[in-house]
């Protein structure tokens, strides 16, 4: 077992060499006994990799020891989520390697109506480790086969309220798990849709399915062209964050998305709250504040970020990185299949293209989302030591802290945190100008430089 796997708020690994049969049947039992305790059945789903069907197994032979499996089959990650909903469940498991490597997988857990992160993590990590040491019981309870797509198309149509106009719109799933299902509700819901990519094949052949990369969104963009499309729809591979681009190529992340999606939910509920986390532009929190929203920056995490949009009662919550969470009329967890269905929405309302919308969105400078490898046992230290070369720094006019270090220079700002999911730091940076953003981001690297140095 790799005690590694067990990260902030889900499970992850290189499937074969960190998730063995033992550790995952192991977790299975841990996660088996909550649930009997609690005194109902787990909800399973999976994702199209190729190692997901060996994972499912040997997971669902660790809850059969103590209490029933229902399996979803192969869904996206907020079909699983809607079935902790709808089928209300005393767990709920996605087996998903979300957008990372093909040969890494991974679980996202559900309890009751609350996704695991931190110290439950941990304790689960614990008690897996405990179980590895046992032998392994024979599974007992039974497994039933359940499809909960119909009742996750049927809740979403009844969830939107459109308004007259259709357009075209290229849907690119990247071959991952979200694909039939978002064409089936986007054309159940009048719009005239181009797959692009959305067979289920695990091996990802076309290109690897993060939207937050540009390098992945150039045959969308290019079939939007071709196809004459309004916008395009891109999901990553267990369609749980959304990237978008428009009629001229223009690449739409997480930050911008959420600028338009809340203001169309501050036309139906002023003063509505909301949350960023702290790779968000300024942009987002400076336009939906003046818009007359209450925005509040938090941690980056869809476990943590869920939790804090109960605890504040948050309208809509959004990360850079496309994962979209919608409390105004849907169920308050990450899907990028619904985001994605109110940002039709918001257009069918509208006599305005999305290009047009784009076009008044503020221009920032800034840099993707900048991938540093570190080893996980060095990264929080070499944060730590960041932050406090920043906050000795005159050039720094504000430090935030809450995850990693957000430090605010004159005319733009610039982030340094650990990822939570890769053994990487993850750097950002934004200015008004490119020679700002220049000397931000170098300014960032000098006191990493430093910082490693020590």
């Amino acid at each position: 077992m790799n005690p590694r796997a067990f990260r902030e708020y889900d499970i992850r690994g290189v499937a074969d060499r960190d998730l063995d049969d033992a550790t995952v049947r192991a977790l299975g039992a841990a996660l088996g006994a909550q649930a009997a305790a609690a005194g109902g059945p787990v909800v399973v789903g999976r994702d199209p990799r190729i190692h997901s069907p060996r994972l499912f197994g040997a997971l669902t032979d660790g809850l059969r020891v103590h209490t029933e499996v229902i399996d979803v089959g192969v869904v996206p990650t907020p079909v699983l989520y809607f079935s902790a909903h709808h089928l209300a469940p005393a767990a709920a498991v996605m087996i998903t390697g979300s957008h990372n490597p093909p040969d890494e997988n991974g679980f996202k857990i559900v309890v009751g109506s609350e996704t695991l992160h931190g110290a439950a993590i941990a304790a689960l990590r614990d008690r897996v480790q405990q179980l590895i040491a046992e032998p392994a019981p024979h599974p007992i309870k039974a497994m039933h086969s359940r499809d909960v797509i119909g009742a996750y198309l049927d809740h979403a149509a009844a969830m939107l309220a459109l308004g007259p106009r259709r357009m075209r719109v290229v849907v690119d799933a990247g071959n991952g798990a979200g694909g039939p299902t978002a064409v089936a509700l986007y054309r159940r819901l009048g719009f005239d849709v181009v797959p692009l990519y959305c067979e289920l094949d695990g091996t990802f052949p076309h290109h690897h399915p993060d939207p937050t990369q540009p390098r992945n969104l150039v045959d969308l963009i290019t079939r939007v062209t071709h196809d004459s499309a309004e916008l395009g729809i891109a999901l990553d591979g267990d369609a749980d964050r959304l990237g978008a681009v428009d009629a001229t190529g223009r690449i739409l992340y997480g930050d911008q998305l959420m600028i338009l999606l809340g203001k169309a939910v501050l036309r139906e509920l002023p003063g509505a709250t909301f949350v960023g986390e702290v790779k968000c532009s300024q942009a987002m929190y400076d336009e939906l504040t003046a818009a007359g929203g209450q925005v509040e920056m938090w941690k980056v995490g869809h476990s943590l970020i869920k939790a804090r949009m109960k605890e504040i009662g948050a309208a809509l919550a959004g990360e850079m990185s496309g994962h979209l969470f919608f409390a105004q009329r849907w169920l308050g967890f990450d899907d990028a299949i619904y985001a994605g269905a109110r940002l039709l929405e918001l257009l069918s309302r509208s006599d305005r293209t999305l290009a047009d919308l784009v076009g008044e969105l503020p221009v920032m400078i800034n840099t993707p989302e900048i991938r540093i490898d570190c080893a996980d046992d060095h990264k929080f230290g070499l944060i730590a030591a960041v932050t406090a070369r920043l906050r000795t720094d005159p050039a720094v006019t504000r430090v935030v802290d809450i995850d990693g270090v957000r430090a605010s220079f004159a005319g733009g700002w610039g982030l340094l945190r650990a990822s939570n999911t890769q053994p990487a730091l993850v750097m950002r940076c934004e200015a008004a100008t490119a020679a700002r953003l220049a000397e931000i981001r170098a300014a960032l690297e000098a006191h990493l430089a430093a910082a490693q140095a020590e």
